[in-house]
C-alpha cells in the first residue's frame, strides 16, 4: 500500500523546530533533529517557503516563521507539501470493465464516498495550529 508522503510530517517537525528554538535554525540543525540528510530538508524548505510559511536566511544560514505559530495550521502545511496528486487524496484504479455492472458504477459511487472523507480529513487538521500542536511537547 502506497502511504501519504512523509514530507508532511517532516515539514511539520521542521516548523515545529523552528517555533519553538531560540537558536538559528540552520539546515544542518533541523537535519539532526529530524534525523535525515540535509538536502531533504533544504528541499521541503523550498516547499514551506514558496508557500508563504518560512522565511530562509541566506549566508548565515537559518530560518525563521513568516507567521506566528497560531496562524499556521496543519491543513496549510499539508496543502504547501503538495501531498496528494491533482487534489486527490484517493485515486480510482484506471479502466474498469464498464461491461461489468461494478465496473461501470465504481468510480462514480465511490468518488463521493473517498471526496467527503478527504474533506473530513483536511477540515481536521485546518482545526490545529502549530502552536497548539508545539504546546504538546512541554
Amino acid at each position: 500500500m502506497k502511504q501519504i508522503s512523509t514530507r508532511f510530517s517532516i515539514a511539520v517537525h521542521i516548523l515545529s523546530l523552528i517555533a519553538v528554538s531560540s537558536n538559528d535554525c540552520t539546515g544542518d540543525f533541523i537535519a539532526s533533529s529530524v534525523n535525515t540528510n540535509p538536502v531533504i530538508i533544504r528541499r521541503i524548505m523550498g516547499m514551506l517557503k514558496k508557500a508563504g510559511l518560512l522565511e530562509v536566511h541566506a549566508g548565515v544560514g537559518g530560518a525563521s516563521l513568516l507567521k506566528s505559530p497560531e496562524q499556521i495550521t496543519l491543513l496549510d502545511v499539508y496543502r504547501a507539501m503538495n501531498v496528494t496528486e491533482e487534489n486527490q487524496l484517493f485515486r480510482i484504479h484506471e479502466d474498469p470493465n464498464y461491461r461489468c455492472p461494478v465496473g461501470r458504477n465504481i468510480e462514480l459511487v465511490l468518488q463521493s464516498e473517498l471526496k467527503e472523507a478527504q474533506s473530513a480529513m483536511e477540515q481536521r487538521l485546518a482545526q490545529t495550529t502549530l502552536s497548539q500542536l508545539t504546546a504538546r511537547f512541554k
